[in-house]
């Protein structure tokens, strides 16, 4: 399994840095998120929509779906996509798609794709079976409209964890668990914030994951000026284009 950062920002493009989007290249290529900015960032990076197979959202805010409107589009028009597509994500999906799709671009939402779409929903604690890929999920703290969710994905030899947008729960021990990569989000570094993660906390509890590796993400000013403190615990830090295999 591979990964690369296409885009490690929060909502407010804190840094310069695009908002969240991993792409996962395993026996098919997804985007795990897709903010708002993600096709600028992927194309900043030279990567080619087409190469996608799937879309996996840990929720429903902009800054983590908001370029499906866009993608699709891109699909459809321009880039004259047969290819099929999958969107998958937690309940509520297929509906805040339509309704972003609306607000975009009036009437787009029952526009009859050129290419196959599939819109998937997997409720929180579930298991599901996606583009060659076990999906694992569980509702975590962050109001969204929907369930929020943190991920766990294992193509039967990786295993890449990601946090999605949380304070801190114990929900994240058991998709922590074991993982070759864990993606957290860590908004803030010392100061408690509603909904997010803060660094003074996550350090304390980083070894209960018992992760082979720890990558935090999602990064206000605050944090991103500490990042050494997150590298000195031998945390990896994202960065908009970094590679890593899984």
């Amino acid at each position: 399994m591979k990964l690369t950062v296409i885009g490690s920002g929060d909502a407010f493009g804190t840094g310069g840095r695009f908002n969240t989007c991993f792409m996962v290249e395993a026996a098919h290529t997804i985007l795990l998120d897709c903010g708002a900015s993600t096709p600028v960032a992927l194309r900043a990076q030279r990567i080619d929509p087409n190469v996608l197979d799937g879309v996996i959202l840990s929720h429903l805010h902009g800054d983590h779906f908001g370029g499906l409107p866009f993608l699709l589009l891109d699909a459809h028009l321009p880039s004259r996509r047969e290819r099929p597509l999958v969107i998958a994500g937690p309940p509520g999906t297929r509906a805040r798609l339509d309704a972003a799709l609306e607000v975009f671009f009036p009437g787009s939402s029952a526009m009859k794709w050129r290419f196959p779409l599939d819109v998937v929903e997997i409720a929180p604690g579930e298991p599901a079976e996606l583009l060659g890929l076990t999906i694992r999920s569980a509702e975590v703290i962050h109001r969204s409209g929907a369930p929020s969710t943190a991920v766990r994905l294992s193509d039967g030899e990786s295993v890449l964890a990601y946090s999605g947008d949380t304070e801190w729960t114990d929900a994240l021990l058991p998709i922590g668990q074991g993982a070759d990569l864990f993606i957290v989000e860590c908004y803030e570094h010392a100061r408690l914030t509603t909904g997010h993660m803060t660094w003074s906390v996550l350090k304390e509890r980083l070894a209960d994951f018992h992760a082979r590796r720890v990558m935090i993400t999602h990064m206000s000013a605050s944090m991103l000026a500490h990042v050494e403190d997150a590298r000195g615990a031998g945390v990896l830090v994202a960065e908009d284009g970094l590679m890593l295999d899984v």
